[in-house]
């Protein structure tokens, strides 16, 4: 406990551990936590937190977290341990052997993985450059591929930018169309709505509606005001059908849009088959079900068509965001209050960075897409297993632990122990990090400043805040940038070269939001700078989402472009497969998000584990009792790339034919230096998907509708 004597200092905080990024209110004293309490103050979430942010102490006394570089040793009995090192030897030996293996084999043999907690990390984002820039390898890598690229390149077909992404104006709506997305439990996903519940219990006290479409009845679900299950996989082919009733009935209202939309009737010729009445017997939904929907979305006076990881993570993902927009683009809800709006975030990323590019160049083995310079993660294991030109030699990962979240992680598993050098950026030995040659730890987050980048151009209101540190820096440890910094100083070095100017992200952060909208420069009356903000540690709040087309847009020719070509051409592939969508696969898996997990990050803290078990497997009473399983039975499953063992649980929240696993556990592999999730290992529901079950449009993993086999154990 902390000295009755001592000081007691409050601290306001965003929290780094999702999207919905509340406001926290910390209590310290002598260097201790006392109290962590949602912001009242907060403009976006009024005071709302939920379980990971109480964690959050956790996380920055965890006894497991790394506070010094460590280098992986050989004993003499042939066994692998850590050992600490000092920073100078670290960094120095990093610098080198990147040097050496990309002068011995060319820059492609260096692989670069970041995963999904750099993008909570703002100098992670401002100051990987300073090192990856000496290292301009086709072989980059990321979460974005096993999630949300389907999203990025819809943006980027229609308005023109990647980051330009419409976002669901929940608090004025008066219907809203989900499709599988778990807000309740992911407090938003691509979208940063903090205190979602209170939010969707008012949009039904006003008389509006939301209904969730989804195979399983979610935690959003069962607080809806209607469910209807869906066989994953086709929600392209539902998506369709409802677009094309509302063209069939003559329902399209462009209203404001119309100006400047372009290739609409080419859409609706092409999806004059794609009929409700064609597509019941795929997606187990009744034509008459999907023309009243279609129906009660046009009738809204504000509506919003919304779908997120269950839609994205299929084999026609991005098919269903382009076909979700469309709908939102037909009923006249783009941009409009009450419909989806884009924000206007005070740090305007997209107007001061690259639009993304797609399919300019290709992986070695597969053949696969690149966006945005990154190729597909499912690609990344076989880029290592396969000797010739371009083979990953070396990899440097940050932030990220492929080994539970990319598909097939037991061959990712294999890969990395192949690998001729390995470096990780991350404070943990981990499932993937194990196999690094090096670990280089960064500060706790509550050691360093915050500012989300990201996460207020996906925020359902306009607001802004920045934070200084909870706790000072320890003596002897590194920020994250400072690392990334320090790297390619010496890797400049080596190579003979500039190094980048060294400059803290807080600074780029002040001069981004004078210069940008809000800003002195721009004669607002906010004028924000880190100074202002200073004053405000709660936040600013600028004012809700509003209409902004056609002068966001960031087309050449300010229109919207519905017909772009990639996926009015892949309504064929989806069209070919109907048959194969419609035949009854033995069960089929879908992923679980609960709200006290975030991948694979949240399972060391007791107080996020603690409790029943919740990596089961849930599955009906009615496919439990075709293959004599019982409620709590031990059971296998498996899939083409492997199996695995696990409890099952009987719920009627499933719909018959589906299973589902939660994402981000397997904690049991040798070597993991994490106590508490080794103590609640789980199964990896990574090690039943499949690499080879893509989006063929984007790259992007299949994750959801896996085929599996359960029976019992032997």
């Amino acid at each position: 406990m902390a000295d009755a004597t001592a000081t007691i200092e409050t601290h306001y905080r965003a929290c780094h551990l999702c999207e919905a990024i509340c406001g926290l209110e910390i209590k310290v004293a002598d260097e201790r936590i006392l109290s962590i309490k949602g912001d009242r103050n907060d403009p976006l979430s009024r005071g709302h937190i939920c379980p990971k942010a109480i964690a959050l102490q956790d996380l920055h006394n965890d006894p497991d977290r790394l506070r010094q570089p460590v280098k992986r040793v050989i004993t003499a009995e042939g066994a692998d341990r850590f050992e600490t090192i000092s920073w100078d030897e670290a960094l120095d030996t990093v610098a080198t052997r990147l040097v050496e293996i990309s002068r011995e084999y060319g820059v492609d043999a260096i692989g670069i993985y970041m995963g999904n907690p750099s993008v909570h990390n703002y100098g992670m984002m401002t100051h990987q450059g300073t090192l990856f820039r000496h290292f301009r390898t086709r072989n980059r890598f990321s979460a974005t591929s096993v999630d949300q690229l389907p999203h990025h390149l819809v943006s980027l077909w229609l308005f023109g930018h990647k980051l330009l992404l419409p976002i669901p104006d929940i608090d004025h709506t008066d219907y809203f169309l989900m499709l599988g997305a778990n807000p309740i439990a992911s407090n938003g996903s691509l979208w940063t709505v903090p205190d979602v519940g209170k939010r969707i219990k008012a949009l039904r006290k006003r008389g509006g509606k939301l209904v969730v479409v989804d195979p399983r009845r979610t935690e959003t679900a069962a607080v809806a005001s209607e469910h209807i299950a869906i066989k994953p996989g086709t929600d392209a082919l539902w998506l369709g059908a409802l677009l094309n009733c509302l063209f069939e009935e003559n329902l399209v209202r462009l209203r404001h849009l119309v100006d400047f939309t372009r290739g609409l009737s080419r859409v609706a010729e092409q999806l004059g088959d794609f009929s409700a009445e064609r597509v019941a017997a795929a997606t187990g939904i009744d034509a008459s079900t999907t023309r009243r929907i279609a129906r009660e979305l046009a009738a809204a006076d504000a509506g919003i068509c919304y779908g997120r990881m269950g839609v994205s993570t299929q084999r026609f993902g991005a098919l269903c965001q382009w076909l979700i927009q469309l709908i939102n683009i037909a009923t006249g809800n783009l941009d409009r209050p009450g419909g989806s709006l884009f924000t206007s975030p005070a740090l305007d990323q997209l107007a001061h960075m690259g639009r993304g590019g797609f399919a300019r160049e290709r992986s070695r083995v597969r053949g696969l897409p690149e966006f945005d310079r990154e190729l597909p993660a499912v690609t990344m294991a076989e880029e290592i297993l396969n000797e010739g030109p371009g083979k990953i030699r070396a990899l440097f990962t940050g932030a990220g632990n492929p080994v539970l979240s990319t598909p097939n992680g037991r061959q990712l598993d294999l890969a990395l122990g192949q690998l001729d050098f390995m470096v990780s950026l991350d404070p943990y030995i981990n499932e993937t990090t194990r196999h690094a040659d090096i670990i280089l730890p960064p500060t706790s987050p509550l050691e360093h400043d915050h500012y989300d980048i990201t996460f207020h151009i996906l925020a359902m209101r306009n607001t802004v805040r920045f934070n200084r540190p909870v706790f000072d820096k320890p003596e002897g440890a590194l920020h994250d940038w400072e690392i990334f910094t320090a790297l390619g100083e010496r890797v400049a070095g080596l190579l003979g070269v500039e190094a980048s100017a060294g400059i803290p992200p807080d600074q780029m952060i002040d001069f981004g939001l004078q210069a940008g909208p809000y800003g002195e420069a721009q004669g607002s009356e906010h004028a924000l700078s880190l100074a202002r903000l200073a004053q405000s540690p709660s936040g600013v709040d600028l004012g809700p989402l509003r209409p902004q087309l056609p002068g966001r847009l960031f087309t050449a020719d300010k229109m919207i472009h519905c017909d772009a070509e990639l996926p009015l051409s892949d309504l064929q592939r989806l069209r070919d497969s109907r048959s194969e969508l419609t035949a009854s696969a033995e069960l089929l898996l879908i992923g679980r998000r609960h709200v006290r997990s975030n991948n694979s990050w949240m399972h060391n803290f007791h107080r996020l584990v603690k409790g029943k078990d919740r990596c089961t497997l849930q599955m009906h009473p009615d496919d439990l009792a075709k293959r004599q399983l019982a409620d709590g039975d031990r059971v296998s499953v498996s899939s083409r790339v492997g199996e695995l063992q696990v409890k099952v649980e009987s719920t009627t929240d499933m719909l018959p034919g589906v299973v589902s696993l939660p994402h981000g556990w397997g904690h049991d592999r040798r070597g993991v230096k994490l106590a508490t999730a080794t103590l609640h290992p789980g199964v990896s529901c990574n090690d039943l998907t499949d690499e080879l079950s893509i989006d063929e449009l984007s790259g992007n993993a299949a994750v959801n509708a896996v085929p599996v086999a359960v029976k019992a154990m032997s």
